[in-house]
């Protein structure tokens, strides 16, 4: 989280933290170094699993991390380039970090991610504050680039690598909870949704060595921790082929890999795209109980015609199709999604359609956006951004009412129920609270009790449930 001192208060109002993501730190380092470095992530977990990759590799160059803006000497933003308020948000605090550049001359500011690979030169050229940019494939080249940078030139490499997994890194778990961390197992990204620039900005899809993964999963139990997510832009697609063997790894094989570290040790994934997603990865969810049952799935639009200008290469009816193999399998199974309102040339019967399939597929939960136009994506080139603004924002508001509701009543069929809950920490609210997710990825808020801390496994029984929490209190299991 941001630092709690005066100043960065007042820095911190021009940008909610709630939409803008957290500043992280390495709480796992002791000591610190005569150069420290501040990161701020925004935007998808594997922005933030990410910086932790840069942590270590700035660790190892001899940087300490800080919680303080004020104390760094490097300043490192890892941005997100999926919407354009993301990257309006970023450019603000650019100019944010300007007003500390102007009091130290010597305070290094760089651009890592998905912007840093769009905008390239442009950072260096517009906004001068900039020192370096770097891309996602790029993070092994930090060292060279802040010592040119140290030495009075800008420094850029935003080159794509077909290779790069950074499978020999061990990440530094920033600002960690200590319970829960991210295992990156693939980059990049093979599908050309019409919407979207991660293909342009994170290049190619490969699938990082298993056994590095296995081990990696294994070092977090070994070190406490009780809950991995596998994260990909398409976790479903993963697919590695032995060198030396010939074998090769799909993504069930790799869950059944990973459950079997420690029965104990909680598994979830993220993204996983509908067209990939196998009846082999649904069984092998329901053979392994730390695999947990919740899926992101996401949508996007409700209307095949809308799903095919999205190149999301799925209609309606496959993706229905997928929904209820889930639950057929998987009964207790969560399904969450991500929705677009307001797509090109989206009419609003089509808009109905996508109302619709949230009620249908009975989603826990959905991340919610109205259509912002990329450059260089392939929607941006083909086609006309034609819906107007108050029709995108009066079509989300709907689809907001809509999930709000499916979603208390999702949860309201809780009440009674009794789950296993993993304590994450204290709840935002108050401190005679804890907080804790089951295995459907809900929230759980629950009373404390003498004994308990967390990283237990503790039972709860529902007693009370909002939209989007389950309130309840420790019983027997």
């Amino acid at each position: 989280m941001y630092n709690d001192n005066p100043t960065l208060d007042q820095i911190d109002k021009v940008i909610d933290e709630k939409k803008q993501g957290e500043a992280y730190y390495n709480a796992e380092l002791s000591g610190t170094s005569a150069k420290q470095f501040y990161i701020e992530s925004y935007g998808c977990a594997m922005n933030f699993s990410d910086s932790e990759i840069v942590a270590s590799i700035l660790s190892k160059a001899g940087f300490s991390p800080t919680r303080n803006i004020l104390d760094a000497s490097l300043i490192l933003i890892n941005t997100c380039s999926i919407r354009e308020k993301a990257e309006d948000n970023v450019r603000q605090r650019l100019h944010i970090f300007n007003k500390h550049k102007k009091n130290k001359p010597e305070l290094l500011v760089g651009v890592l991610g998905c912007m840093a690979e769009r905008l390239k030169k442009k950072f260096l050229e517009e906004e001068k504050i900039v020192d370096l940019v770097v891309g996602p494939d790029a993070y092994r080249d930090l060292p060279n680039l802040i010592q040119t940078a140290e030495e009075g030139e800008k420094s850029i490499n935003v080159l794509l690598s077909r290779e790069e997994t950074y499978a020999d890194i061990s990440p530094l778990r920033l600002g960690s909870n200590g319970v829960s961390a991210f295992i990156s197992i693939m980059r990049g990204c093979d599908n050309m949704c019409s919407f979207c620039v991660v293909p342009f900005t994170r290049g190619r899809e490969r699938s990082r060595n298993p056994f590095t993964i296995v081990a990696e999963a294994q070092d977090l139990y070994d070190k406490g921790y009780k809950e991995v997510t596998l994260l990909g832009q398409n976790v479903d697609s993963f697919k590695w082929e032995n060198p030396e063997t010939g074998e090769v790894v799909n993504f069930a094989q790799l869950l059944e890999r990973v459950a079997m570290v420690h029965p104990k040790l909680r598994i979830r994934f993220s993204t996983s795209h509908p067209k990939d997603i196998t009846d082999e990865v649904l069984y092998t969810i329901k053979k392994y109980d730390n695999l947990c049952n919740y899926i992101h799935l996401p949508v996007q639009s409700g209307n095949s015609r809308v799903l095919e200008l999205m190149n999301r290469t799925y209609d309606s009816d496959w993706y229905k199709e997928r929904v209820s193999a889930i639950y057929q399998i998987i009964p207790d199974c969560a399904i969450s999604s991500d929705i677009i309102t307001g797509f090109c040339s989206e009419t609003e019967e089509e808009h109905q359609d996508t109302l619709e399939m949230i009620k249908w597929a009975n989603y826990s939960m959905s991340y919610m956006f109205y259509y912002s136009e990329r450059p260089g994506t392939l929607a941006a080139r083909k086609y006309t951004d034609d819906i107007p603004l108050p029709t995108k924002k009066r079509r989300l508001a709907e689809v907001i009412e809509v999930q709000s509701e499916v979603s208390r009543l999702h949860n309201l069929k809780d009440i009674g129920k009794t789950y296993e809950v993993l304590i994450e920490g204290d709840s935002k609210k108050s401190d005679q609270d804890f907080k804790g997710r089951n295995s459907q990825n809900k929230m759980i808020i629950f009373e404390k009790q003498a004994g308990y801390k967390p990283g237990d496994y503790v039972f709860v029984k529902v007693t009370d449930v909002t939209s989007a929490t389950l309130k309840g209190h420790i019983v027997n299991g």
